[in-house]
């Protein structure tokens, strides 16, 4: 049975406000029910805000279109992501005042507001739901959609699986892939590691060795991914068990909630090649495409990876020197990784099969 996905695209035919995306966004939401559905309820609107200087995040515009929206109609909403003290969102724009919400560390400002639930997938086995998710009454999953290293794609999934859990929920989901390997005659000790890491976990110590602490590692593969001289690597390359093990915890975070009180929106644009994490913008791959909506997890998911497609690729969204792959989703081509993996396994975990049909909002 097909799910239904709202899509705005960026099509308009007169200068007019009404047709710009963010007015299309408030349309949708009429159009998706949701109205009905927020009253009298705490709204955990899940984000990512960003790092440093980049600046392909979502853009506030759409944040307060829907606080706004929630607002009126009798719900409590606010902006969650973890780090938010470190990573200073305020720099992008994401303040109560400009947003029209509270904007929160999804597990407090130390990181240690959490509910463990136990799994069972290989070396994955702890999900710590943070602590403003698990206490909401409703979801809303606003994710920007782009490329990703590790899994080829940043979307819905990856926006809750990565973002709603602990740094050691992370780190075992990475750890699915592989641990990491330092080859000591290769290093040139430029120490771009070292800058590219986000948490503080890596150094060289005052022999020169390369030590990771890995309490704070993630195994987010930053440092791998910045190395100009390929002294980094996986002990493995097991990308799909990584993909099994978001689509698990992703399962396992959601269940939090009743199923009519999660929802699910994607924005695709500025859809660049690697994760808003990363502090920094390239430029997008692809032209901007629109907004979706739907209350189908697998159905936006795989409706997002549709609309981006090789043939409208922007060279310079690809770094110089990378030859893609000949073969498959453009992301791809770029990772070596099968993005559509991930709805393989959500619907393994009973979150869809990925069959959509398109209501266009204009």
């Amino acid at each position: 049975m097909s799910e239904r996905v709202y899509f705005s695209n960026m099509a308009f035919s007169a200068y007019e406000a009404d047709q710009t995306l963010p007015r299309k966004f408030a349309r949708q939401l009429e159009a998706s029910g949701l109205a009905e559905r927020v009253k009298d309820k705490n709204i955990a609107i899940k984000i990512h805000v960003g790092a440093e200087i980049g600046y392909s995040t979502i853009p506030p515009v759409f944040m307060r279109v829907l606080a706004a929206f929630i607002k009126d109609h009798g719900g409590k909403p606010f902006f969650t992501d973890h780090y938010i003290d470190s990573r200073h969102p305020e720099h992008r724009g994401y303040t109560q005042e400009s947003l029209g919400a509270p904007v929160l560390d999804v597990a407090g400002i130390l990181g240690k507001y959490l509910y463990t639930k136990d799994v069972d997938f290989k070396g994955f086995k702890h999900v710590d739901v943070a602590g403003l998710i698990n206490d909401a009454d409703f979801l809303i999953d606003f994710s920007h959609v782009k490329g990703h290293g590790c899994c080829a794609y940043g979307g819905a999934v990856k926006n809750i699986a990565m973002g709603c859990v602990s740094d050691r929920t992370r780190r075992e989901q990475h750890g699915l892939e592989g641990g990491l390997r330092w080859d000591a005659s290769a290093c040139t000790h430029c120490e771009a590691c070292i800058g590219a890491c986000n948490h503080q976990a890596n150094s060289f110590n005052s022999k020169g060795d390369y030590e990771v602490n890995f309490h704070n590692c993630t195994l987010c593969q930053h440092c791998l991914k910045v190395c100009p001289a390929g002294a980094i690597t996986l002990t493995g390359d097991s990308y799909l068990d990584f993909q099994k093990g978001l689509a698990l915890c992703t399962k396992t975070v959601l269940d939090t909630f009743e199923p009519e009180n999660i929802f699910y929106i994607n924005l695709l644009i500025s859809i660049t090649a690697m994760c808003d994490c990363w502090g920094m913008t390239t430029p997008s791959l692809v032209p901007d495409i629109g907004l979706m909506s739907s209350w189908n997890l697998a159905a936006i998911e795989k409706a997002s990876l549709d609309e981006i497609k090789f043939e409208k690729l922007n060279p310079e969204g690809v770094p110089e020197g990378i030859v893609l792959g000949d073969t498959g989703h453009l992301f791809q081509r770029l990772h070596g990784k099968d993005p559509y993996a991930q709805i393989k396994f959500l619907d393994e975990y009973g979150l869809g099969g990925g069959d959509y049909e398109f209501e266009m909002i204009k």
